[in-house]
């Protein structure tokens, strides 16, 4: 395993991050295809002993149970200072607003609700899940800077937003003297290549690291069209994410597989290999043994230049999905916030 420095923060981390969103109880919350404890441990190990020091997961995942098991695992199988912690929250819910819960005090009851749940002292990495429209900017940085100045949470990243709000949570940041966002987790992998816009530029400008999910966009890029997986076909988010996109795609598929013969490799090896070319250190999931194997083994793998560009040549724009087609928000109306909280 090879090891780099997270953006603008002190953190050593692992080139690839075990994305924990597998882990959890079946049935306490969205997704039927996560492991139980025991399975859930075990692979969580086998990524530690692969020298994967790097975990991410979130309050939402299976109701806290994911943050539950990583917690476990980490603290019987590894020293805490020795292993980065990433964890997310979310914005807040229409009864928090109801009862007039702050943005500020939010940030609060979440960090220690995901302590708690992860039985540790502190957070590496604490992220911002997806830009909340109905709670000002100004209170999610000052909660956040508040957790940071309590010890309880080390850097903050952010997930799900556009390059224009994240240079602007950063600006408000340092006008006001908290803490920026070091670090993004966006929607990136070789059929979905979105982020290269904006967002890469700025991040590359600005050395805000590039943790991007959906690596292997749910599996698609490790297996030929036809292979199912549990995942694949209980999880609709996966689903939505592609849906009208199979066609474009399966090219590129096609030549990672073609790739992956060339080297005598697996599929999963040449599409993180790619992806390690571009981001400081992809979020992996992992429910089985092999799953890690082969995100461990990618770091090893260095494609030519000629391979990059085989393998990028077929892309065809995507729309955006999921959350991000969600935020109907106009940059007009969240501008309205952003005058009232930037003094």
């Amino acid at each position: 395993m090879n090891y780099i420095k997270l953006g603008n923060s002190s953190l050593n981390v692992s080139r690839i991050c075990m994305g924990c969103m597998g882990f959890g109880d079946p049935t306490n919350g969205m997704h039927t295809w996560t492991l139980p404890e025991k399975e859930s441990i075990e692979v969580i190990k086998k990524g530690l002993d692969n020298g994967i020091n790097f975990y991410d997961t979130a309050i939402g995942y299976q109701n806290g149970t994911s943050e539950q098991y990583l917690g476990k695992a980490i603290n019987e199988y590894a020293n805490r200072e020795d292993i980065v912690i990433a964890t997310k929250f979310l914005p807040r819910t229409e009864e928090d607003i109801k009862n007039n819960i702050s943005g500020r005090q939010h940030i609060h009851n979440l960090v220690n609700k995901s302590l708690n749940n992860l039985q540790m002292d502190y957070i590496d990495l604490y992220i911002y899940h997806m830009w909340d429209y109905h709670t000002p900017l100004y209170d999610i940085l000052e909660g956040l800077n508040e957790v940071i100045e309590e010890g309880k949470v080390k850097y903050i990243g952010i997930s799900n937003c556009f390059s224009w709000q994240l240079a602007k949570a950063n600006a408000l940041a340092e006008m006001n003297g908290f803490n920026k966002f070091v670090s993004i987790q966006g929607h990136y992998n070789l059929i979905f290549r979105e982020e290269e816009r904006e967002m890469i530029p700025l991040c590359k400008t600005d050395n805000i690291a590039l943790t991007p999910y959906s690596a292997l966009a749910s599996g698609r890029l490790s297996r030929l069209p036809g292979a199912d997986s549990k995942r694949l076909n209980e999880d609709f988010y996966a689903k939505l994410k592609y849906q009208n996109t199979e066609l474009q795609d399966l090219e590129i598929i096609k030549r990672v597989n073609e790739i992956s013969k060339n080297y005598d490799v697996s599929m999963t090896e040449v599409s993180l290999a790619w992806l390690l070319e571009k981001v400081t250190s992809p979020v992996v999931g992992a429910t089985k043994m092999h799953h890690v194997d082969g995100a461990a083994s990618a770091v090893d793998l260095k494609l030519s230049p000629d391979d990059i560009s085989y393998l990028e040549e077929p892309y065809i724009a995507h729309e955006l999905v999921g959350v991000m087609a969600d935020n109907k928000i106009s940059a007009t109306d969240d501008n309205k916030v952003w005058q009232k909280y930037r003094k």
